[in-house]
């Protein structure tokens, strides 16, 4: 590839996907707050930068994929942030997870700035990062996405334009309901299943061959019975996505019932300090609610 991508924010999700740009042929310059990203980007073929405007002043496409909608705020507004030092043209993805009508905000600002903007935010938690098989999903113009499919090709699988700009963290939005929903679920089945006694490994297989199996079963279901949390997606991360979930739809004036409870269960275990565990780690805010505490994890 002859085109030059600038990626911003290193951390769980996307430093693989920016190895896996590399790998796909593309000259990546990586920029993240931790200079331990850079040097594993730069290790496996990419550049490194210095700052965010040292990345983006010569890119073509410009990547961004951090926390929240300030953060994403952060970088890309300011004499140093994206929209000031990327040359006119150059398609801007945020890959990022952020409130809609952030993203519509700042993809006004980033057209007026000169840039083709697209929100682009993924599922498909780090093993998905890693294996180069994310689906996103992706807000904005017709002609972007068809320009912007090479590189969203080299990191995902199931790539699906949604609508305009702010649909892709609508979506995205969704999909976070469904997966704490699904992580609540399977957490208390689990919690169900041990205080019978029954063989949950072999419980696990065959709930997985039934209606009842899912991806959630298939890759959170063995973590939770080993108790083991290393995250691949953070719970304060998905507290922060419940929290887009919740206000979004009290905006649209729907209700979502089972949106609201599990968000309110999610906020739970994060105040409980498993903040910083896998989401699979809602187990252990089941495990609590059934008084059926287990020693903390180490720090």
């Amino acid at each position: 590839m002859s085109q030059n991508v600038a990626f911003i924010g290193l951390g769980i999700m996307g430093l693989p996907m920016a190895k896996n740009l590399v790998n796909a042929g593309f000259t990546v310059t990586g920029f993240n707050r931790s200079p331990k990203a850079i040097d594993d980007l730069v290790t496996a073929g990419g550049k490194g930068a210095t700052s965010i405007a040292d990345a983006v002043k010569d890119a073509d496409i410009v990547i961004t994929m951090v926390p929240d909608s300030p953060d994403v705020q952060g970088v890309v507004t300011g004499e140093e942030g994206v929209f000031a030092n990327a040359k006119s043209g150059a398609l801007w993805i945020d890959n990022s997870s952020i409130r809609p009508d952030v993203a519509v905000a700042l993809a006004t600002e980033a057209r007026e700035a000169g840039l083709r903007p697209l929100d682009a935010p993924v599922s498909g938690g780090e093993a998905g990062a890693i294996e180069g098989v994310l689906s996103i999903m992706v807000g904005g113009d017709t002609a972007d996405f068809e320009a912007a499919k090479p590189v969203l090709d080299a990191v995902g699988k199931t790539i699906v334009l949604v609508g305009p700009s702010g649909s892709g963290q609508t979506v995205k939005a969704a999909n976070q309901l469904i997966v704490a929903a699904n992580i609540q679920a399977l957490s208390e089945a689990v919690v169900f299943l041990e205080a019978y006694g029954v063989d949950t490994d072999a419980a696990i297989k065959v709930l997985g061959g039934g209606l009842a199996g899912s991806k959630v079963l298939d890759q959170k279901a063995q973590k939770i019975l080993d108790r083991e949390f290393a995250p691949g997606f953070r719970l304060a991360l998905h507290n922060k996505d419940m929290g887009i979930v919740t206000s979004a739809a009290r905006e649209a004036g729907v209700v979502l019932p089972l949106g609201a409870l599990v968000a309110q269960l999610v906020t739970s275990t994060v105040a409980s300090g498993d903040g910083a565990l896998d989401h699979s780690g809602l187990f252990r805010g089941v495990q609590r609610l059934a008084g059926k505490v287990e020693a903390p994890l180490p720090a």
